[in-house]
């Protein structure tokens, strides 16, 4: 199936596309501050930790991602859908992307780090949220490995 807008307008929406700074990312961060934990975001002050990680909690030694379901793809999620134009492109780049989840997980943990990784569609929906509001605190002290969620939209 062809892509309903041009390569012109398809460029413009593409180059929109937030790296940082994302809804996602801004509720898990209202969240841990809430929940009364003091962080950092990715910035000049977090460049010597491999990945730039969304927060970072240098009491606990935890960092946490927030990975978008797209582009880091996230099995069995319906946010992630391979794109039929360009498909060959696409599994390359987002294989290329979990290897480097992965390469810089593992970097992260070499350096005494504890990793938590959240997917955008664990906030998505008020129950996701109230369950990650629960487990934040076992995720960030109990050093729980990873939390990937799928809760069904309300």
């Amino acid at each position: 199936m062809a892509d309903i807008w041009s390569a012109e307008k398809r460029s413009e929406v593409m180059s929109r596309i937030r790296g940082s700074n994302t809804k996602p990312e801004l509720l898990v961060r209202s969240l841990v501050h809430r929940l009364g934990y003091r962080f950092t975001v990715a910035g000049p002050h977090n460049k010597r930790l491999p990945g730039r990680p969304d927060l970072v909690l240098p009491k606990h030694r935890v960092v946490i991602f927030v990975h978008g379901c797209f582009w880091h793809g996230h099995e069995h999620c319906s946010d992630f859908k391979m794109p039929n134009t360009r498909r060959d492109w696409w599994i390359a780049k987002i294989a290329g992307n979990q290897a480097r989840d992965t390469r810089v997980e593992n970097e992260l943990h070499q350096l005494g780090w504890h990793v938590v990784t959240l997917w955008a569609c664990a906030v998505k929906t008020k129950g996701a949220r109230a369950w990650l509001e629960e487990r934040l605190p076992v995720l960030i002290e109990g050093k729980s490995r990873v939390a990937s969620l799928k809760v069904a939209e309300e």
